[in-house]
């Protein structure tokens, strides 16, 4: 295995020098690139068993449409003798090390590692799933370049159904950050349940579509930007919170829009609009006579083609006609401002 590391380090540098040809932050997390090849799908993504590759993207793409899958499931290209995959994992882009689980039973991702990234000044997470193993000398807070090796691909999980050599993938995501109050805040919400993972429990990262993001990337060269195209998410709704000063308006600023009413008065809350992920992808202050009613959180409106389009993260709920917030809605708008 430390042979199969050392290889893997080699072959991340070489892709760190390839990173300065290429126009925007972010790298494929391994060496396969058919996801720039048209109609090479197949040989880049690897599905659940009896299903199609689509089933490996981004999006409501399991359980007939209701099952949110929130990464990328990338197929190796590497094996050993056994059959079993050594494909180096390389990081997507300038990072530090900020969380890795190494006990597979802990999770349904089995052995992961977690990278935080500042690109066009807000905090991006990178996610590296099923591996085989993490590099042994990477430890909390160390930095990483661009394309250097993190990891060796496997098919770790503690699932019932186990990934079996054929499937074997990097399971990769892009999120953004909820709340540094996670552990407390999931404590009080749900005081019957293990939290093993502390802030880095996934109900605290809301993902963005990788494959969106690669491709935009790949299409528009040095005109690629990140924020510009979490704030060009279509909106699955608008919500309101009496809320003035929480993490999400300090982490990212950039996604905060400006509002005249408030500048000349007095805020009390924030209209966000929820991206179909859960991302509040634009924020605008709103004043008392803005908002004149008492509630802590509101549904404002509901995008019904996007709802349609996207309903697996289960944020709304249509009851007797009209549009409420479901529990997960509620859930999120309470750990945003927690």
């Amino acid at each position: 295995m430390r042979r199969l590391l050392h290889s893997g380090l080699a072959l991340g540098l070489g892709l760190a020098f390839q990173a300065a040809a290429q126009d925007g932050p972010f790298l494929l997390p391994t060496s396969n690139r058919a996801l720039f090849q048209p109609g090479a799908e197949e040989r880049f993504f690897v599905g659940t068993v009896g299903k199609p590759w689509t089933s490996g993207t981004f999006g409501c793409v399991r359980s007939e449409g209701w099952q949110l899958h929130e990464g990328l499931d990338i197929r190796g290209l590497q094996r050993d003798a056994r059959g079993e995959p050594t494909d180096p994992v390389l990081a997507t882009t300038d990072g530090t090390v900020v969380y890795f689980n190494k006990k597979s039973s802990l999770s349904n991702y089995g052995i992961y590692l977690l990278l935080r990234h500042q690109v066009e000044g807000i905090e991006v997470y990178s996610l590296y799933a099923h591996l085989r193993q993490i590099r042994e000398d990477l430890v909390v807070g160390q930095a990483v370049r661009a394309g250097e090796a993190i990891a060796v691909m496997g098919r770790t999980t503690n699932t019932g159904q186990p990934i079996s050599p054929d499937r074997a993938h990097v399971h990769f995501e892009l999120n953004l950050f909820v709340n540094e109050r996670f552990p407390l805040w999931y404590k009080k919400t749900y005081p019957d349940q293990r939290n093993d993972h502390g802030h880095w429990n996934g109900l605290n990262l809301l993902g963005l579509d990788p494959r969106l993001v690669l491709l935009e990337q790949q299409r528009l060269k040095t005109n690629f930007s990140l924020v510009q195209l979490i704030r060009r998410q279509p909106v699955l709704c608008r919500a309101f919170v009496r809320s003035t000063d929480f993490a999400w308006l300090r982490r990212y600023p950039a996604l905060v829009e400006t509002n005249a009413l408030a500048k000349a008065g007095t805020t009390v809350g924030y209209e966000l609009h929820l991206s179909a992920t859960g991302i509040p992808i634009r924020l605008i202050p709103r004043t008392a006579d803005e908002v004149p009613d008492t509630a802590r959180q509101k549904l404002l409106s509901v995008n019904e083609e996007e709802y349609r389009r996207f309903p697996c993260r289960k944020l709304v709920v249509q009851r007797e006609g009209r549009w409420q917030l479901a529990t997960a809605g509620h859930n999120l708008l309470e750990l945003l401002t927690y």
